[in-house]
């Protein structure tokens, strides 16, 4: 409708002003008249025309040579049409006069000079009508596309953060477990940082985005059970925060976390460490974790999680950088995320 509207206002300016040179005799208001007139009667040819071709391009499935007969074919049965209103009532009729060529030689219903004009005429529409169409449907692929872009990469961060290590909560309950068989006082305290991992994965996890200040609270919880079970273990924990409000993909931190225990502390025969050191300043966070290994640890296990770390970052922070390194008896790994370039999933 819009179209419609538009390119009516355009022809009959246009027309209003040829009616100038070829009737200048009329005043303003009858050319304009006949303008407005005029340009509503071609519509009764421009209009099928439009949407016959859009619907033979669009939805009519036929060989290439026969869309091009029908192509032509309706083309010049509208210039017929387009020529038939010219000549037998627009311009006896609204006009009042006799079409001619030149303003002496009266035309006749066809020739090749009136032809071209009424093609030329409703090739003009035809092009318009076309150009705006497929920009239309390029922009609706567009969008539909991106949209199936989101979707996929939506469902393979939650596949991957659906991938929670199961062994933690068997192993955590047994503890839990032992602990009530001692009546041990701590067993209260353990339950209930249990408790606030599961709903945490269970249902802050399913955020898109979290605040920092909750992620790192999750981080803590689980270190600190994990505490119990490593009686040889020293943790030092180092933060620093100026924005704890600052929004993060839930279970991407924790992982490196859960990756130290699993393939460093885990499988230490003595004593062993972890370090982390978290910061965040002027949206810019930096995220170092260290831990101590074995010489002979499962280093494809740790590739397989690590692989997966890698592939949520590059889904939620394509500008990100994470260095990696495994020694012979630590295994250290540095992450950097700009907030500032973060794209929205």
């Amino acid at each position: 409708m819009l179209f419609w509207i538009l390119y009516y206002i355009l022809e009959v300016y246009l027309d209003f002003y040829w009616s100038r040179y070829q009737f200048p005799d009329f005043r303003w208001q009858m050319r304009l008249q006949n303008s407005l007139v005029l340009e509503l009667g071609y519509f009764l040819v421009k209009i099928p025309l439009a949407y016959s071709l859009l619907y033979l391009y669009e939805k009519v499935d036929l060989k290439l040579v026969f869309k091009y007969i029908l192509y032509i074919f309706i083309v010049i049965t509208a210039v017929l049409g387009h020529r038939f209103l010219t000549h037998y009532f627009i311009y006896p009729y609204i006009y009042g006069v006799t079409e001619t060529l030149d303003g002496k030689q009266a035309s006749g219903f066809i020739n090749g000079y009136v032809a071209f004009n009424s093609f030329m005429d409703l090739i003009f529409m035809v092009g318009l009508i076309f150009g705006i169409e497929i920009t239309r449907q390029k922009n609706v692929l567009k969008e539909q596309i991106s949209q199936l872009k989101s979707e996929k990469l939506d469902q393979e961060l939650t596949m991957l953060k659906a991938q929670i290590n199961p062994h933690f909560l068997f192993n955590t309950l047994n503890n839990i477990y032992g602990m009530a068989l001692k009546k041990a006082d701590e067993t209260p305290d353990v339950i209930l940082q249990l408790s606030k991992i599961m709903r945490y994965n269970i249902y802050e996890a399913a955020e898109k985005n979290i605040s920092i200040a909750k992620d790192l609270e999750n981080i803590k919880d689980f270190i600190e059970i994990q505490k119990i079970r490593h009686r040889q273990l020293t943790v030092s924990f180092m933060e620093e925060i100026d924005h704890p409000s600052q929004e993060i993909s839930p279970l991407v931190l924790i992982q490196f976390v859960e990756n130290a225990f699993k393939h460093g502390v885990s499988e230490s025969l003595g004593k062993a460490f972890i370090t982390i050191d978290i910061r965040l300043k002027n949206g810019i966070l930096t995220y170092f974790i260290e831990n101590s290994k074995q010489e002979n640890s499962h280093e494809n296990s740790t590739k397989i999680g690590l692989k997966n770390i890698r592939r949520q970052l590059e889904l939620l922070y394509p500008n990100h950088t994470l260095r990696v390194e495994d020694e012979k008896n630590r295994y250290t790994v540095t992450l950097t995320i700009d907030f500032h370039d973060t794209i929205s999933h």
